[in-house]
This record gives structure tokens, C-alpha cells and sequence, in this order.
């Protein structure tokens, strides 16, 4: 198990440094091991280990345990603060429990009473929130939350007291459900439910809670190691199996993030929704921008997992992706008739332009259009692939292009360079379309500019 140790005693000796005391609650410990100080996050160097004053190389749990550390101060460490080892756990100011409140009480616990909080050798103030009473008789039990003033660093199973503040005694104890939950609100039946779930639950059942918990965000392995405090070989082998069975998706392979299926469903379902109405909105459109579809989806979606869900989609054939470009597989641009019209007009004007296309304001004038509708039906063809931009305003037909890139290249494969005059001599037009055309291939990585040359591009 993850090495523990909670301090009760710390002092310095002379010619040691800094030592602290404890019950090795878990694991094992040796002289050399690197460990963080919980909750500060302070890191050390485990220089020697006694346990019944002698001097040992190695501790084991349930052994009362003296550790002197390398370059620790005193001041640095409290009593209650827990040894561990580096990142294996995490401070909460939050801890969900399973509460039994004693028979010896005379009278009930109201919600958000103030309490003493115990556990390991830490005492700290916090309030207890009862999720499903308003109070809580003597002699019952119940799921519940503490919110305390400092943070804890617990793992599930551990046993805790509580005390009343005033005057001090015992009025209650149990174990952690979860040492790292999200603040719950009161009466919800899914958070009852499930944390009663949690008392007694196989391991799959418990993974796939915390994994639902955590909604979009996902949940790392690193918090669901402390959430289920089960030993490294048992959680892998659960996950697996809930993997295997399609119950849970790995969002994000490189940091080992999880989210539960139901809740990958319900985003795809989301990403649908807004594909269909962005759609519905913009039927001469081919498709919605992929960064524009996310920026619509929650928040704590992160790029990875949006990345997955394309990928799903896409590859479940439900929608079609193309550049930064994402439609429902089912959408095609469908022109009214005098939509359809204006298309005609648009793509006819290109094709007896030839190498000295009209501007495309001047098609509109000539034709007298909205020049709003018409840009709308003019990025049709281009997506249609019929017509090509080469920069504001200056499009060409697909054709003319394909026929001077046919000749740019037979040229550049017999002579290997080309000039500008050259390459005027061979297409006939003005410098107003001259320079946007070798640009174009240059851009397209056909060509390459060295100099006042033009050279095949390798």
C-alpha cells in the first residue's frame, strides 16, 4: 500500500536535524527514500529510520516509526500533517463520510453544526452538512459532507471522530467515502444514492461513480488511485475490465484521464444537436468551424477529449470532417431555385474569364446581386472545388488554373527555371493577375522563388 505516516511529535536533535514521530498507518519506508510533507507539498530526503530506538533500513506498517529527515525544518511541519510519498495524495477542504451519530447523544445534530474533526493525529474545525436531514438522531447513520477550515489529506476507508465543539466530547464517528469530493448540494438524490453506493461496492462500481462524478473533466488516475484507495494491480485490473466493456473511455491516453460512457454519450449528443442547428442556420454552408463547435460545448471539455469525439463520429460514419471544417454526414448544400440561379451566373462568369476573371464585386454589379448572398453561394463553389481564391476578391475557375499549373510544370521540368517575363509571355495577362498567379503556386508549393527565378519545388 501507499506509505503514510501521520506526524503526533516533531523536535530537532543536535547533529540530526529535523525528526518526526508517528504510526506507519500504510506501506513501508527507507532510509534514502524521496517523500512530500502533506499539505504543504514540502519535499525531503529521508536520512535515517528508527522504530523502538533502534536504527533500521526499512519500516512497516503498524510500526511506531522515528524518521529524520535531510534539510526539513521544524518549523516547517506540524502535528497532523502526513508523510507520504511524493504526489500520492492530495489536501481537501472537502471529505464525504459515512456517519453513525452515538446513541449516548441526548439530542439530535442539526445540519451545519460546527464540529471537531478527527483523524490520524489531526484535530481540525469544520461543519458538518447533512445531505439528507434537516437533523440527525442519536443512533443513526447517514452519508454526509464536512467542510473544514484547513485542509486533510485522508484516502477512502479511514476513520475518523468527530466532537462537538463546545464543550468537547465525543458525539460520532465512521470512515471516508471520498477524501477529495466536489462540494455536493443537499437533497440531491443521485449524490445520496451513489454515496451510499460507495459503503459497500465492488471496485468497478466504485471506479465508475468517481468517473461520473467528475462529468466532462474527466478523472485522473492519479486522484482515482486516493478516491479508492485500492491497491495499484486491483484498480488497473478493474479499469481494464470497465475499458473492455466500454463503461469507461480514456479521454486523455498521456495523462491518463477517464470519463464515464453515459457522459461521452450525452456530448455527442450535444455536438449533434449543434451541428444540426448550425446547419438548419446555414444551409449554403458545407460545414461548421471545428473550433466554433467547441467553443460551444461545456467549458471543462478539454482539446483531447473534443479530439476523441470527432474522431468517434467520424469514424461511426455520423459526421464528415474536412480542413477545420466538421458537418453531419447527412448535410448537403442544397440551392433554391434562385439561389441555384445565382450560382449559374457566378461559376459562368469565371469559366469566360479565363486568366482575367472579373473582380468579384464587378460580378455582382453586372448582375445586380446582394453581395452578402451571393459571397455565401460563391464559398459554395470553392468548396465545391470548382472555383479558386487566390486572394480577396480575385477567384478564377478551377480549369484555368489547372491548365496554367499543366504548363508551369511541363516548362519548369524541361528548362528548370522560369522568369517573370517568361511566365507573362506564356499566360498573356497583365501584372494585375501575373503576380497573384505565381504567388499562388509558390503558396501551393509548386513553385519556388530564388531570387527573380522560378524553380520547380522538390
Amino acid at each position: 500500500g501507499l506509505f503514510r505516516l501521520p506526524a503526533d511529535r516533531v523536535f530537532t536533535m543536535k547533529g540530526f536535524g529535523t525528526v518526526i514521530t508517528g504510526t506507519l498507518i500504510s506501506g513501508k519506508v527507507r532510509t534514502g527514500d524521496t517523500v512530500m510533507l502533506y499539505p504543504s507539498g514540502v519535499v525531503s530526503k529521508v536520512r535515517g529510520v528508527q522504530t523502538h530506538n533502534e536504527s533500521v533500513e526499512e519500516a512497516l506498517a503498524g510500526m511506531r516509526t522515528a524518521i529524520n529527515f535531510q534539510g526539513l525544518e521544524k518549523t516547517s511541519v506540524n502535528r497532523g500533517d502526513v508523510i507520504s510519498s511524493p504526489d500520492g495524495l492530495r489536501a481537501s477542504y472537502m471529505i464525504d463520510i459515512s456517519l453513525r451519530f452515538l446513541d449516548s447523544n441526548k439530542k439530535p445534530i442539526k445540519n451545519r453544526t460546527r464540529i471537531r474533526f478527527h483523524a490520524g493525529t489531526s484535530e481540525i474545525m469544520g461543519n458538518l452538512i447533512l445531505l439528507e436531514h434537516e437533523e440527525l438522531a442519536p443512533g443513526e447513520t447517514t452519508v454526509a459532507q464536512i467542510r473544514l477550515d484547513t485542509p486533510l489529506t485522508l484516502v477512502r476507508d479511514d476513520r475518523f471522530v468527530i466532537r462537538s465543539y463546545s464543550p468537547v466530547r465525543t458525539i460520532g464517528g465512521g470512515f471516508v467515502l471520498n477524501p477529495i469530493p466536489q462540494k455536493h448540494k443537499r437533497f440531491k438524490a443521485p449524490v445520496i444514492e451513489g454515496l451510499k453506493g460507495l459503503i459497500r461496492c465492488a471496485p468497478e462500481e466504485m471506479i465508475l461513480y468517481h468517473v461520473k462524478e467528475s462529468d466532462y473533466a474527466g478523472l485522473a488516475l492519479a486522484d482515482l488511485k486516493i478516491m479508492s484507495n485500492l491497491p495499484d494491480k486491483s484498480l488497473q485490473t478493474a479499469i481494464q475490465s470497465l475499458l473492455s466493456s466500454k463503461k469507461l473511455i480514456q479521454a486523455d491516453k498521456e495523462n491518463t484521464i477517464y470519463i464515464h460512457q453515459e457522459i461521452f454519450e450525452i456530448l455527442r449528443n450535444e455536438a449533434v444537436s449543434y451541428l444540426k442547428t448550425y446547419h438548419q442556420a446555414n444551409p449554403l454552408k458545407v460545414g461548421m468551424p471545428k473550433e466554433e463547435l467547441k467553443s460551444r460545448l461545456p467549458s471543462a471539455v478539454s482539446s483531447k477529449l473534443f479530439n476523441l469525439l470527432m474522431n468517434r463520429m467520424g469514424k461511426d460514419g455520423e459526421m464528415i470532417q474536412e480542413g477545420e471544417t466538421i458537418r453531419m454526414a447527412s448535410h448537403t448544400v442544397s440551392l433554391k431555385t434562385d439561389q441555384a440561379d445565382i450560382h449559374k451566373k457566378i461559376l459562368e462568369a469565371y469559366i469566360k474569364g479565363g486568366l482575367t476573371p472579373p473582380y468579384f464585386k464587378d460580378i455582382c454589379q453586372s448582375f445586380d446581386l446582394n453581395e452578402a448572398k451571393a459571397k455565401e453561394i460563391l464559398m459554395v463553389l470553392v468548396k465545391e472545388g470548382k472555383i479558386v481564391k487566390l486572394k480577396e476578391e480575385l477567384y478564377f475557375h478551377t480549369r484555368s488554373i489547372e491548365d496554367v499549373k499543366s504548363r508551369l510544370t511541363d516548362f519548369l521540368i524541361k528548362h528548370g527555371e522560369m522568369t517573370t517575363p517568361q511566365f507573362k509571355d506564356m499566360v498573356g495577362v497583365s501584372r494585375k493577375y501575373l503576380i497573384p498567379l505565381l504567388e499562388y503556386f509558390d503558396a501551393k508549393n509548386i513553385t519556388i522563388r530564388v531570387g527573380d527565378l522560378r524553380k520547380l519545388r522538390v
